[in-house]
């Protein structure tokens, strides 16, 4: 069985995947102090995503699909 998310949910984690975010990027993208939209906050309480540190050129904490967003965005059951 899959995991019911929204249709915004799939947009962001979309987003997400299409290529690494920072997390600055990602708050100034999708951030909403509106109790309607807390598409940011339900996939991080969910586990769907999560920041990781970038050792690379940003220096700032990336945001990434965790293995259950990455089913979920593919379609499978995480179990």
């Amino acid at each position: 069985m899959h995991e019911a998310v929204s249709p915004l949910t799939l947009e962001f984690l979309t987003w997400i995947s299409s290529r690494p975010r920072t997390y600055a990027e990602t708050m100034e993208a999708w951030r909403s102090n509106c109790p309607r939209h807390p598409v940011w906050d339900d996939a991080l309480s969910g586990g769907l995503v999560q920041t990781v540190a970038d050792s690379g050129s940003t220096k700032q904490p990336i945001v990434t699909l965790t293995p259950k967003g990455l089913a979920i965005l593919r379609g499978t059951s995480t179990g």
